[in-house]
């Protein structure tokens, strides 16, 4: 077994190389004696911006693991764990159907591939289009106001994290997260990954790796379907029997339902079929466009532009003094731009996306107010979604019309004024933008929250509330307005057969979470039945 060493410091200025020296040191032997050395985690320690250091951990394999354990007697070197595996145990109940699986976001997929992994030869519905044709209708509409309705930044292959900047980041421990970047790797993403502190991806890898995901679940006997949307579904006796696909009756007994949190009219179709759901608490706000050399600056002081330091982020939080409501920092996108994600007719929603070299010059994050159920103005579980349908239309008919977002400087938005005056920030979004009071697309109450939070995160990031910073309206797609309510062994609890999961269902909120998710469901319905 490797021997796990932890707590390895590099300068900023200090060679790759010298891991291996410090490595043999910290377990008091040779370098010569190290076979193999394998990074397992890096992260950056910028506390002290004079003096930023690099952590890292590494698995190393050498004669005898034991011995030198022991004698190095640290708490930093240790015999690696072993990735605790549950056993696992295939049902024996016979699938009259093969399994059906609506969606192909990262939920989707990954409940996919381990089903086809394993003989059940799923068959995967999404109602958008294949990623390359999926991303000529994004920049048809972004070049030209027009939506595709069906294939667009939220529905199709990939899901609404291929138009994002694909982080990987989870503060999950389950080890199902460590096959999900493996299989990400293996599909084309960087070996990096595997051991960066706050791993992605970006929009420009991301699309290679998830039609490389689909292309094995095929070869593994799984089908996917695109331009295929689930319409409805045909329930008897408390039991799921099948599902209507752009009209077709296709018989099933087990459906994993993974429709991404912007499948507002497959929520409407569920909710009149009996399907029960709670509202649930999210999140809406505006995107905050920043210089990239400020967060930088701010970040990493004098190495700001260092080779070795990428593009910095931040995640900022805020309790506000009078109604304790959060304001927090959401899909923060160095190096990036803010984009048009819509999915419905007249109504206008902003989300952000970084490539892999996160290289643009302006930084973006969703700067959002928490939304309490009490603010709904309504007792029905679909009463979230109303609210943020009432807003996104607010937004839409303030930029004119054909997706212009409204924008506003953020110092007329903390003064109330309307001067109107693009400084050296300029916005990214597209198809366009109008200078507009942003008060009349969000609640008052969302309105002095965010004040007071630019207020606060300035003091933590020096010019995080210039007057020149944009604010982009709106954000309100930050979860799933809805809980699809499950039992423990991941069925809904109205229908048997019905398996909800991922973002759209309430149960995650990122890429890696909802496959985790995905993956979970899968493991449920492979445990009852055997392989088709």
């Amino acid at each position: 077994m490797p021997v796990k060493i932890n707590n390895i410091i590099l300068d900023i200025n200090d060679d790759l190389s010298e891991i291996k020296n410090k490595a043999a040191k910290k377990a008091k032997i040779r370098t010569g004696d190290i076979k193999n050395l394998k990074i397992v985690k890096e992260s950056i320690d910028a506390r002290r911006k004079n003096t930023i250091k690099f952590d890292y951990a590494v698995e190393i394999e050498c004669e005898d693991e034991e011995r030198v354990v022991n004698s190095a007697r640290s708490s930093d070197v240790r015999i690696a764990k072993q990735e605790f595996k549950e056993d696992f145990e295939f049902g024996k109940n016979k699938m009259e159907h093969r399994p059906i699986i609506i969606g192909m976001g990262p939920a989707g997929m990954f409940a996919g591939l381990l089903m086809a992994e394993n003989g059940y030869r799923p068959l995967i519905i999404e109602r958008g289009e294949n990623v390359d044709k999926r991303t000529e209708e994004v920049n048809k509409f972004w070049e030209s106001g027009k939506l595709n309705l069906e294939s667009n930044v939220q529905f199709g292959e990939g899901g609404a994290g291929t138009f994002s900047d694909g982080k990987l980041t989870s503060r999950s421990k389950d080890s199902r997260c460590r096959f999900i970047i493996d299989e990400f790797v293996k599909s084309g993403a960087p070996q990096e990954i595997m051991y960066t502190n706050k791993p992605h991806v970006g929009t420009d890898v991301l699309k290679g790796v998830v039609k490389n995901i689909r292309k094995r679940i095929i070869s593994l006997g799984g089908d996917v379907s695109f331009n295929s949307k689930l319409e409805d579904i045909v329930i008897k006796n408390s039991r799921i029997r099948a599902a209507i696909i752009n009209g077709e009756e296709i018989p099933c007994e087990n459906l994993i339902l993974a429709p991404g949190h912007s499948s507002r009219d497959t929520y409407e179709m569920l909710y009149k079929r009996g399907i029960f759901m709670e509202a649930k608490d999210f999140a809406i706000g505006v995107r905050a466009e920043h210089l990239q050399e400020m967060i930088n600056r701010n970040q990493y002081g004098k190495y700001a532009n260092h080779p070795r330091l990428k593009a910095a982020d931040y995640r900022l939080t805020y309790t506000t003094k009078s109604d304790k409501r959060g304001v927090y920092s959401f899909c923060m996108c160095p190096g990036g731009e803010v984009v048009a994600a819509a999915s419905e007719d007249k109504r206008l929603v902003t989300n952000g996306m970084s490539n892999f070299k996160r290289d643009k010059k302006n930084a973006n994050s969703a700067i959002v107010v928490s939304i309490r159920k009490e603010d709904l103005g309504g007792n029905g579980p679909l009463s979230g979604m109303e609210f943020q349908r009432h807003y996104e239309e607010l937004a839409y008919n303030l930029g004119g019309g054909e997706y212009f977002a409204p924008v506003e400087m953020l110092g007329d938005f903390l003064k109330d004024t309307s001067l109107n005056k693009i400084g050296k920030i300029i916005p990214t979004y597209r198809p366009g933008w109008e200078f507009k009071d942003l008060r009349k697309c969000l609640p008052t109450y969302v309105v002095n929250a965010l004040k007071e939070g630019f207020t606060n995160f300035d003091k933590k990031i020096k010019g995080f509330a210039d007057n020149d910073v944009v604010l982009t309206g709106i954000e309100t797609r930050t979860s799933a307005p809805v809980r699809i309510t499950r039992n423990e062994r991941l069925q809904s609890i109205s229908l048997e057969g019905l398996y909800p999961c991922g973002e759209g269902a309430g149960f995650a909120g990122g890429i890696v979470s909802a496959a985790v998710d995905g993956i979970k469901v899968a493991e449920s319905i492979m445990r009852e039945y055997a392989p088709y």
